[in-house]
Formats: structure tokens, C-alpha cells, sequence
């Protein structure tokens, strides 16, 4: 397996190497805000952000490539990442993006996709060599996932991996997660800058909490929580709380303070899937941290 250092050496040289920026999701900015979850999430679930009571969030918007000096109306996936700040000192993050399916299952082949980086001609060789992410990245852009949007309170975000979670009773399921956009005011004026997707939030928070409810899939059994790339057929569907981002944080990630969003970071009440990329993905992001500090 390709090491995490070598990982980082093939984002940069698709999207360049930035000094103290993430290789990728590089741009982004940080908003504050909380989750409410709902009763059956704390009947399903112990973990302390999913008893009921509201707890802080930490959320991160942004583009998905290496480049953080990106316009925002450039073709690219875009992320939200969100983590839930506990009452003990603990958190747990879920990070999601605008493409509903993930193409590839192991690292390489992610990698692979990675290389084709911001020119499109390189695909058709990525497809030859991985032909099973075909019916993925047909999805992703039929749900027109690289496709600017109009703001990022106005997606649906994905977060790729699934998660066991242990009830009160001990008794446990494979859930994956989505965030669906809630009404929310859009601001007046055109934003057509370089960084409209973050002058269009402000102006939106401006106005009114953004929010984003928390939506739950349960495991059937022929569900597989290890496969990134499994579509899963369970209609056992409902919304396990509500995040609402009420404010920008422009002091996170000044002063020496580095923030990461990482999959991995789970608390009692949530263990990880055997999912590879999920298990990847730690060590990659520790990589990353050195070399952005």
C-alpha cells in the first residue's frame, strides 16, 4: 500500500504544493454554530452529542482541489465538514461533499482519480484503468456535483463512510449519514468574485441561522458498511438531528491553532467500519498537518 507520505507527494503534484494549506480542500473558511438531535438518534445511538441536548459545532466549507486560490465558479466537488464539540473535551467529526457516490474503494486507485486533477482529458485514462468507477462518477454528474453552486447553504453533502452505532441498550446498526440543506435566507445582490461562495454566506448569516438537519440511513442486511462504493437499499430512513451555523469564525486557525476534520475521530457509542479508505484517511491527514505547520 502506497505510504501516507507518498499520498500527499501525488495531491501535490496534481494541485501544487501550498505551503500551510491542507493538500486537499485547501480552500475553505470556518463557521460556528450547534446540533440538536433528535430522540430517536439518542434511542439508536449513546453517543453524548446525540442525547438531546445541544451541543457546539465547528463547520468548515470549501472547494474540494489542492489550489487554494481557486475562483469559486471553477468546476469542483465542495465539502462540508462538521465537528461536534462534546461537554467532557471530546469530539467527533463527519465530513462530507456534494458528490452522492464515491468512485473507488482502496487508496490507489484514489490516487489514480487525484492525478487527473483539474484536467478533464485525463479521465478517459483513469476510466480504462478503473472501469467500475464508471457508474459513480455518472451519478456524481448527473447530480452535477462539480457544478458551481449558488451557495453552500443550498447543497446536499455526502459523507462517504459508514459507522456502527451502540444504542443504550448495547444492542447496535450501520448507519450513513447525509446533510440536507433547511431553508434559509438568501441574501439580496449578485456575488461574482473570486471567493462569492464565502461573500454570499456572510451575507446570508447576516440574515438568519444557515441550517442543515442531519439524516440517517440504517443498515439492511445486504447492506455493506465497509464498500465506499456500496449503494445501500434500506428504506429505513429518518433525521437524527439539526445543525445550525449561526455565525463565520474567522479566529479559528490563527495563533498556532491547527484544526483537523478528521473520519477516524470517534467517541463512545461510534465505532469505524472496516472500510479502507476510512482507515487510510488518519494517517494521511497527520501527514498533511506536519507539513502544513
Amino acid at each position: 500500500m502506497v505510504n501516507p507520505a507518498e499520498a500527499i507527494d501525488r495531491i501535490n503534484r496534481a494541485f501544487g504544493a501550498h505551503a500551510g494549506f491542507r493538500a486537499l480542500h485547501a480552500k475553505g473558511r470556518f463557521y460556528a454554530g450547534s446540533f440538536t438531535a433528535t430522540a430517536e438518534a439518542a434511542a439508536l445511538c449513546r453517543a453524548g452529542h446525540l442525547r438531546g441536548e445541544p451541543v457546539p459545532v465547528w463547520v468548515r466549507w470549501s472547494n474540494g482541489g489542492g489550489n487554494p486560490r481557486v475562483k469559486d465558479g471553477a468546476p469542483d466537488v465542495r465539502g462540508m465538514a462538521v465537528s461536534f464539540r462534546l461537554p467532557d473535551g471530546t469530539a467527533t467529526d463527519l465530513l462530507g461533499q456534494n458528490a452522492p457516490r464515491f468512485p473507488v474503494r482502496t487508496i490507489e486507485a484514489f490516487l489514480d482519480l487525484v492525478d487527473t486533477g483539474p484536467k478533464p482529458h485525463r479521465l478517459a485514462l483513469f476510466l480504462a484503468r478503473h472501469p467500475s468507477a464508471a457508474p459513480a462518477l455518472l451519478a456524481n454528474l448527473r447530480a452535477k456535483s462539480i457544478v458551481p453552486p449558488r451557495s453552500y447553504a443550498e447543497v446536499t453533502y455526502h459523507p462517504v463512510h459508514a459507522y456502527r452505532w451502540i444504542a443504550p441498550s448495547g444492542e447496535s446498526c450501520w448507519v450513513r449519514y447525509t446533510l440536507l440543506p433547511a431553508s434559509s435566507t438568501p441574501p439580496e445582490g449578485t456575488f461574482e468574485g473570486r471567493d462569492r461562495l464565502f461573500e454570499e454566506m456572510a451575507a446570508r448569516l447576516e440574515a438568519g441561522a444557515v441550517g442543515f438537519t442531519l439524516r440517517v440511513q440504517v443498515a439492511g442486511p445486504d447492506d455493506d458498511p465497509h464498500d465506499p462504493m456500496s449503494v445501500w437499499r434500506s428504506t429505513h430512513v429518518f433525521d437524527a438531528g439539526t445543525i445550525e451555523v449561526t455565525r463565520p469564525d474567522p479566529d479559528r486557525e490563527t495563533g498556532g491553532e491547527v484544526v483537523v476534520f478528521d473520519p477516524t475521530r470517534v467517541v463512545d457509542g461510534i465505532e469505524l467500519s472496516d472500510d479502507p479508505i476510512l482507515r487510510y484517511r488518519a494517517g494521511a491527514y497527520s501527514e498533511s498537518v506536519s507539513r502544513r505547520v
